[in-house]
């Protein structure tokens, strides 16, 4: 499964604030870090955040695309529909 994260980071906290829709009206989930940008730290806090709350390890998110950029592509090992249901439950999607 693909998933687009807007990410903020050094945040006053770890959490995902919910859907949004981007500039083309697709569906991307903001979250917000205490990490700070720097040496991938932002990344890997997103990834954890992620790997928490979708019960998978984090071996199972791949970063594939916005290394530096507040928008990130993700790769996730895990099935779509399982994860949307997770996404909706939890955050009324």
């Amino acid at each position: 499964m693909r998933l687009v994260v807007h990410l903020t980071p050094k945040a006053s906290q770890n959490k995902i604030e919910g859907w949004a829709l981007d500039v083309d009206g697709s569906k991307i989930l903001r979250a917000k870090v205490t990490a700070v940008p720097e040496g991938g730290k932002a990344n890997a806090a997103l990834i954890k955040l992620l790997s928490k709350m979708l019960h998978i390890p984090k071996s199972s998110i791949s970063l594939i695309r916005g290394e530096t950029s507040r928008v990130k592509h993700f790769e996730i090992e895990i099935d779509e529909e399982d994860a949307e249901v997770c996404f909706n439950v939890i955050y009324q999607g």
